[in-house]
This record gives C-alpha cells, structure tokens and sequence, in this order.
C-alpha cells in the first residue's frame, strides 16, 4: 500500500508543480490552455458530472488495488493521474493542460499517466498476467 500511495503522490506532484511551471507559456510543444471537459474534450462544461465521476474512479482504483494487488503501479498510475485532475476540477472548474504535439489533443501530466496505466493494464490482462 506504501509503495501505491507513494507513485501516486508523486504524480500528482508532477502534475500539479508542471502545471504551475507552465502556466501562460505558448511557444513550441509548450501551449498552456484550459479544459472543461474530459478527454479529448469531451463533455465540455461537464462541471460537477465530471467531479463525481473522477471521485468514483478514485474509489474503483482502490478496489482494483486490493483485488489485484500485482497492478501495483498501473493502478498508482491511474489513482495520481485522476487525483491530478480532480484537483484541478475542484479548485478551477477546468483542466489545465500544456502539452501540445500539434497531432493530437493539449494533455498533461496526469493524462499521461492515466493513459500509461491503462495501456499496461490492458497488455497485462491480453497476456493473462492479472
């Protein structure tokens, strides 16, 4: 549990401190916006909808934790990169994000984390190792 609690705290001080760092810089990779919906956008203005939905993931990762405790770090991935944007959520009432590849949607550092750990997920259960 130490080691869980530990990997996501840690990403959501990433998270939070690059969100910090990067705020109103628009130049190269580096394009500082807001968000007010979730992924790629969607469900704009989702406001508390979207809130209530990170809190129950939150709650979701931990009983995941506890019932596949060998998805240790996939699942602090997931609980850091959701407890990220929810801070953001809660206190702004938007996302900020910042990464900015010119091929794909502005994400942050939680996204990437979420998208991480879900891919390590799905590869672990396609090769039956959950």
């Amino acid at each position: 549990m130490k080691r869980f609690l530990i990997i996501g705290f840690l990403i959501v001080l990433l998270d939070q401190i690059t969100k910090v760092l990067f705020k109103d810089v628009h130049q190269g990779i580096i394009n500082y916006v807001t968000n007010t919906g979730a992924a790629f956008s969607l469900f704009q203005n989702g406001g508390i909808y979207l809130v209530l939905i990170s809190i129950i993931a939150v709650f979701f990762i931990f009983y995941f934790y506890f019932k596949y405790p060998k998805l240790v770090i996939p699942l602090a991935f997931l609980l850091g990169g959701t407890i990220g944007n929810l801070i953001d959520r809660i206190s702004f009432g938007y996302v900020r994000d910042f990464i900015d590849l010119k091929v794909w949607p502005i994400f942050n550092i939680a996204d990437s984390f979420n998208v991480i750990g879900v891919l390590i997920i799905g590869y672990l259960i396609l090769k039956e190792k959950v």
